[in-house]
């Protein structure tokens, strides 16, 4: 038996650098075997010592010890107290929704996620929560929205899809004065980027399916909460609903976790990379990178976030749809798909995919027009990346 020092894995991670925290947060090896890699727990049920006695576990929809070293391991990265894992991020915004009451009001991003819009709208307007969805660099017509019924302030940064930059010192500054809850959708930076709850958001969520798996291979959400209230409420729900994840994918996930550093390095890389090639490209009308200094609150970018990621919009000279198709049809080393996050680079037509449910005059408002594609760029070489991207451009021509 190795005696002197304890293993780093059993030492406080906080004052420990990123990458650090990413391989070794909330994990021990394994008390039986010695195993340095978390074991999946694959099992719905606990023996407890006698009734109502037990080693915390009961049953596995409420805790699974492969889950719990998840949750602490992502809330060591977004420097928080508690987290919590569910089946997917829709099911961490579900859970979080449910905080409210008939008659509660939130004000949101305008031009969010597709799927948020899609829940919020369709499912929890009908139970008497009314949503404004509001442009974010308006802070007068946030203002303006505002009344003793509202409970919540929903933000994306940068936002899906038109990479908005929101001011979230000024938000979260603005919830707090009125008692409203900040969330934070993080999903597109990623801990490694920017970390609200260090600004005094009440909760970040992550679609952990993206960056945090990061290898397209798990459906899963998150979510990171300082207050003791907030992560009881939270638990609760998610024990009562049971909208929480199995073993294996947290497994997935934990593995995915240890590479986040490095992965989210050369989607940067990268993604700067393909953003200046695009801005050169006669057929490409707009890019949308907050890296770009004219870029709309790129200033506050700065100041609130690492880097710039690998997430890029972009818009094509015409406007059309079929312009629009045709190159998406056209790239091979990029893939059409949705989802984003993964090693690999997917490219999406967001007005016909992930915010098909918008309605087309809303969507376009925001600037989700027919000619729209988002490229969720990934860890290849840099150089095929832009050589797919210019072939494709070039089929526009003939």
């Amino acid at each position: 038996m190795i005696t002197g020092e304890l293993p780093i894995f059993a030492r406080k991670t906080k004052a420990m650098k990123f990458g650090t925290r990413a391989i070794h947060a909330g994990q021990e090896p394994d008390p039986t075997t010695g195993a340095i890699m978390t074991p999946i727990y694959q099992t719905s049920t606990y023996v407890q010592e006698a009734p109502g006695v037990n080693k915390g576990y009961a049953y596995a929809r409420g805790k699974n010890p492969t889950r719990v070293a998840l949750e602490k391991c992502i809330a060591a990265l977004e420097n928080a107290r508690h987290g919590l894992c569910f089946s997917s991020g829709m099911g961490a915004a579900d859970a979080v929704i449910k905080l409210l009451r008939p008659g509660d009001e939130v004000i949101a991003s305008d031009d969010l996620y597709g799927g948020t819009y899609r829940m919020f709208t369709k499912v929890f307007q009908h139970f008497g929560i009314v949503f404004h969805f509001v442009d974010m660099h308006d802070h007068a017509a946030v203002q303006a929205r505002m009344s003793s019924k509202t409970r919540m302030l929903w933000l994306e940064t940068p936002t899906n899809p038109m990479m908005k930059v929101i001011d979230l010192a000024h938000y979260i500054a603005l919830a707090k004065a009125h008692r409203m809850v900040c969330v934070v959708d993080n999903t597109f930076a990623s801990p490694y980027l920017q970390n609200p709850l260090d600004m005094g958001a009440d909760i970040v969520l992550h679609s952990a399916t993206k960056y945090l798996g990061g290898h397209s291979d798990v459906i899963m959400g998150a979510l990171c909460m300082n207050s003791q209230e907030l992560h009881d409420q939270l638990a609760f729900i998610a024990n009562s609903c049971g909208a929480t994840p199995g073993p294996q994918d947290c497994f997935l996930v934990l593995r995915g976790l240890k590479t986040l550093h490095l992965r989210m390095q050369a989607h940067c890389h990268n993604g700067r990379a393909v953003a200046t090639f695009l801005r050169s490209q006669p057929r490409v009308d707009k890019v949308y990178w907050p890296g770009f200094p004219d870029h709309p609150n790129h200033e506050v970018a700065r100041q609130q976030m690492r880097d710039f990621g690998g997430m890029i919009s972009f818009t094509l000279r015409g406007n059309a749809f079929e312009d629009a198709s045709l190159l998406a049809r056209s790239v091979k080393v990029f893939s059409l798909a949705e989802s984003l996050g993964g090693v690999e680079s997917l490219l999406s037509h967001p007005a016909s995919m992930t915010h098909a449910s918008i309605p087309k005059e809303e969507r376009e408002r925001t600037g989700i027009v027919d000619s729209l594609l988002r490229l969720s760029v990934g860890v290849e070489d840099e150089e095929d990346l832009i050589e797919d991207l210019r072939q494709a451009l070039d089929q526009l021509k003939s």
